[in-house]
């Protein structure tokens, strides 16, 4: 990674914190709070040590220093304890509405975008990803600021009591993050391979792990197993090298530490032998002096070697900040920004002029395309596969990035409000997905107020009471992961039954019989055809036979729409139209 690069997510990851700015304040006050505490201990203990040894107070006089110093020792432990909570919680809230952002961004680029990567990457970016930031804002950050405003504390102290002593930690102390520095930037390149290899590992196992029966049948199962040992083994490599650096780190900073107040106890030594007689201000050097520096020499250096143990924190975050910002930075569909309703009181008019639908990344689907669609009309859209029908509706259901224009009733569809829109659109697709738990609430989701006689009315017109009575607990049954208690036939049934229960402006149908035994579509296409006469309807499909009674016909063709019609007027005209109607019939 570029160093501009690492620059840019740095400053991509503070801007981050202002989403719990307070915590992160208070964080820092305590820290402070603590170095003011560690500070005064110092100078209790050394005066202590002076008037016990040098001076011979009767200890009796010392009381009220000895209670002073446990009150520091345990104020000390008090506010590490609630330094420790107030940064967690800062990192709680930022990762929280971090993974809201993303959450949010998600549902802001929709299906379309998503599909180009693999749905383990997905988990690991929401979960392990914004994870490992935890430490970077409950602790590097607020330590940052400590690594600074401590030694700066302690040098204040120091200074006027020995000059030579101070002069030494200040010469001594830009060593540490210097080396810090240069061993963290490898980290963190570390940190962002490792990542990605988390990312792949990730989405690489739970695609196999979907399609494990496929692998079996194709006797293919040992040689994925390998493929996964392989990667496996390349990510505990990466996770290794990641040790290794924060281990590099840590040593770095233990040395020069180390080395620094060995510098300070040797002045010391030297001083009370009499063969140094400069740095304590034209007077004898004092145990009083000696003990304060040399307690104080590594609470010098502690801020910054706790800087260095959470350096790796850093590495980490920045590691993981590379696929977040350039994720939450991603352009999706033209929808959604508009802020124009669309009025569900009159029926809704479609119309296309040199329309081009494009994929996110900009790169054309389908077009230039030009249509009228009138309210209440029934349209079907057929093509060979590829041919652009199903980037259509996704432009309708507002996933795709378009050219050229597309009016809803008079109204720029890019202006619409995105929740506005699909308030108005029905949708059922080839793959049905019922995310709630039982299947009354899978019914219910798009119309939750539906009362029981609707529910009822849903459930005879979509045939689910064919099944019904085979389910354990009826309505309320439970239907596990992806609906694995359901056929797809019967699933399609409950996704026809949801569109039926919340009658819209536009219904979608996106080859809904795709996958079903004969009995099932046959069912399935006689509940959308009822449901159809009620709203304006797209229907996708390659059963031509199912489009004999829709108002048009558009087939499609390489992206561009060729033939317009009615099935009797399509059929007898020589076209594309009519070489698939005879291909059908050799098939049957």
């Amino acid at each position: 990674m570029k160093k501009t690069r690492q620059q840019q997510l740095t400053r991509w990851l503070k801007t981050q914190s202002t989403l719990a700015r307070r915590w992160l304040r208070i964080s820092m006050l305590l820290g402070l709070a603590n170095g003011i505490l560690i500070v005064a201990q110092a100078w209790l203990l050394a005066s202590l040590l002076h008037a016990l040894i040098i001076t011979h107070q009767p200890r009796s006089e010392l009381v009220s220093s000895f209670i002073w110093l446990a009150a520091t020792f345990a104020l000390r432990a008090v506010l590490s304890g609630l330094r420790e909570r107030v940064g967690f919680i800062c990192g709680q809230v930022i990762r929280q509405r971090m993974r809201a952002q993303v959450l949010d961004k998600l549902q802001q680029l929709g299906p379309a975008w998503i599909q180009g990567k693999p749905a383990g990457s997905w988990a690991s970016i929401i979960i392990e990803q914004i994870e490992d930031m935890q430490d970077y804002y409950a602790r590097y950050l607020p330590q940052m600021y400590l690594a600074v405003l401590i030694p700066v504390l302690i040098l204040i102290t120091v200074f006027p009591i020995n000059w030579a002593a101070g002069l030494i930690l200040l010469v001594t102390a830009p060593l540490i993050p210097l080396f810090m520095a240069l061993v963290g930037m490898g980290a963190a390149d570390a940190n962002r391979r490792n990542f990605v290899a988390l990312a792949r590992l990730s989405g690489n196992f739970l695609d196999r792990l979907r399609g494990l029966d496929t692998l079996r049948l194709f006797n293919r199962g040992q040689a994925e197993t390998a493929h996964i040992a392989r990667a496996s083994e390349d990510f505990r490599q990466r996770t290794m090298e990641v040790l290794r650096m924060a281990f590099l780190s840590s040593a770095v900073l233990e040395f020069f530490a180390s080395v620094s107040i060995a510098v300070v106890a040797v002045y010391f030594g030297f001083s009370y032998l009499g063969e140094l007689n400069f740095g304590n201000y034209g007077t004898s050097v004092t145990l009083f002096a000696g003990f304060l520096v040399l307690i104080l020499a590594p609470e010098f250096f502690q801020p910054l070697r706790d800087l260095g143990a959470f350096y790796h924190a850093k590495a980490q975050a920045v590691g993981a900040a590379e696929a977040l910002e350039s994720f939450l930075a991603a352009e999706g569909e033209s929808m959604g920004n508009g802020t124009q309703l669309v009025d569900n009181r009159t029926p809704l008019t479609l119309q296309a002029q040199n329309l081009e639908i494009l994929t996110p990344n900009g790169v054309l689907l389908a077009g230039p395309l030009n249509f009228t669609l009138p309210g209440n009309q029934r349209i079907a859209l057929v093509g060979l596969s590829g041919a652009g029908k199903s980037s259509l509706l996704n432009l309708l259901l507002g996933f795709l990035p378009y050219r050229g224009s597309l009016q809803v009733n008079g109204i720029e569809f890019r202006e619409l409000s995105a929740e506005s829109w699909r308030q108005q659109l029905g949708w059922v697709g080839q793959n049905p997905h019922l995310p709630a738990a039982t299947l009354r609430d899978n019914i219910l989701l798009g119309n939750p107020q539906a009362d029981e006689r609707q529910l009822q009315q849903a459930i005879d017109q979509a045939y689910i009471s064919e099944f019904l009575p085979q389910l354990p607990d009826g309505l309320e049954t439970e239907l596990g992961d992806s609906a694995a208690r359901l056929s797809v036939g019967q699933a399609q049934r409950v996704a026809v039954a949801r569109a039926l229960l919340s009658p819209r402006s536009l219904l979608l149908l996106d080859e809904p019989a795709a996958s079903l035994d004969a009995h099932s579509e046959r069912l399935v296409m006689q509940a959308l055809s009822v449901a159809s006469h009620q709203q304006t309807t797209v229907l996708v499909t390659h059963q031509l036979e199912e489009t004999v009674n829709y108002d048009q016909i558009w087939v499609m063709d390489s992206g561009k729409i060729v033939q317009q019609g009615n099935y009797a007027t399509l059929s007898t005209q020589p076209g594309l139209f009519a070489n698939l109607i005879a291909h059908r019939r050799r098939e049957l």
